[in-house]
């Protein structure tokens, strides 16, 4: 039971395209995800940019629902899903996990967050009632936007009867998803789990509530440089979406069946700020429990970090919240290690942006190159001291990094990733 666990497969649907390797590609290359929304008409509308999955009709690695549902299933699933069923494709297929014995679906976990689930289909239920009665609301429209039913409908399709879970937390949601699915396989309850997170929720209402809280960047003009974290400029986040799904298991088992181990989940730590619904503490006390608690599950010290994928979602409060956090865990040393906000290229994925940043972490920690923080073009004066691996894209030797997701309620949690 203590042999590592590590990640064998990797998904991604997102904003910079849909697959592990163009996504990687584009991140480091400093290209944006983020452009004008062109689902729903945003003339007399505030918000006009997002970081939208592109479709195959116009991108080179767009999103396809038809390759994961036969076309007439597709109006049956929210689009939170139908991402999360593309990226556990790419993960599965990579980690050769196909069980056909009953013992081995049985240990398999499926353990997939949300932050929101199948917003756009309540909100187009509520314009059909009201705008043609309740006879006319589809019977899957609750099956459609059930939180859980991204995980449900993995489980169904590939057939495993192991733990199904999906951690509703908020921004911290996909990390806790990795998390729990650690767990138990620490506890013995699965041999494998498909973890990570999705999200479908660039729709009026959701967009609408963020700006009612002042949260949102309303970036008008150049949409690629809204999303800018650590910024002096920054004016709140970019709502983005995709998923974000690994399939972990212990080195022993990857090895018994002879599956090359991508990188180690050497650590996880969780916690609550018990302080505000929307802000964490300033001093950033809950965050750094959760840094240290992951940090004593990997039995390593704060000097033993390479790199860092902060949650920075290009808010001043919960930028400087953040930093706050690593001073308390990194002290003096914080300025000597590389920090970056992938945020910066794909907006903020709600409750599926920790299963996308853990994903670019372990490729940081797999290939020795640190993804850049695009549109840093001058660092907010609280912390202009820090490295944070401005604009281009370095190489540079990741032995471990850590990965941190905060979220409403004061939810924090922490992974951190080592090479294999």
């Amino acid at each position: 039971m203590n042999s590592p666990i590590v990640i064998t497969g990797m998904g991604i649907i997102s904003p910079l395209g849909c697959g592990v390797k163009p996504a990687w590609e584009n991140l480091t290359a400093g290209h944006s995800g983020v452009g004008f929304i062109d689902r729903f008409d945003t003339r007399d509308f505030p918000i006009k940019v997002a970081g939208q999955v592109p479709g195959i009709a116009n991108h080179p690695d767009g999103f396809n629902p038809e390759s994961v549902a036969e076309k007439k299933e597709l109006k049956k699933l929210d689009l939170f899903t139908l991402y999360a069923l593309a990226a556990a494709q790419e993960a599965l297929e990579q980690a050769n996990w196909f069980p056909k014995l009953e013992s081995d679906q049985r240990a398999t976990a499926t353990i997939i967050a949300t932050g929101i689930g199948g917003l756009p289909t309540i909100t187009q239920a509520q314009q059909t009632l009201f705008s043609r009665g309740y006879k006319r609301l589809s019977p899957f429209t609750a099956p459609a936007f059930l939180a859980n039913m991204a995980a449900g409908n993995l489980s169904i399709k590939y057939g495993f009867q192991g733990p199904l879970g999906c951690p509703v937390t908020a921004c911290a949601a996909s990390l806790q998803a990795i998390g729990d699915g650690m767990r138990l396989i620490r506890t013995g309850e699965a041999k494998v789990a498909l973890v990570g997170g999705t999200e479908g929720c660039i729709d009026p209402l959701s967009l609408a509530s963020f700006h009612a809280m002042k949260a949102l960047s309303t970036e008008k003009d150049q949409p690629a440089k809204a999303s800018r974290p650590f910024d002096a400029a920054r004016d709140g986040f970019v709502m983005g979406e995709g998923a974000g799904l690994l399939v972990i298991e212990t080195l022993d088992h990857a090895q018994a069946r002879g599956v090359v181990p991508l990188a180690t989940l050497s650590g996880y730590g969780t916690s609550a700020d018990a302080y505000h619904i929307t802000s964490g503490r300033e001093d950033g006390s809950g965050a750094a429990a959760a840094i240290t608690a992951a940090l004593k599950m990997a039995a390593l010290s704060s000097t033993d970090i390479n790199y860092i994928n902060a949650h920075a979602t290009s808010t001043s409060v919960g930028d400087r919240a953040e930093i706050a956090s690593l001073r308390n865990v990194f002290g003096a040393d914080l300025h000597e290690i590389p920090i970056s906000s992938t945020k910066s290229a794909t907006g903020h994925l709600l409750g599926a942006a920790g299963g996308i940043e853990s994903i670019f972490t372990a490729l940081a920690v797999m290939h020795d190159v640190l993804p850049p923080t695009i549109n840093l073009d001058n660092v907010d004066d609280a912390m202009e001291n820090l490295d944070f691996v401005p604009t281009t894209a370095r190489p540079h030797t990741v032995r471990h990094a850590l990965c941190n997701g905060f979220g409403f309620g004061g939810v924090n949690a922490s992974v951190l990733l080592s090479k294999a």
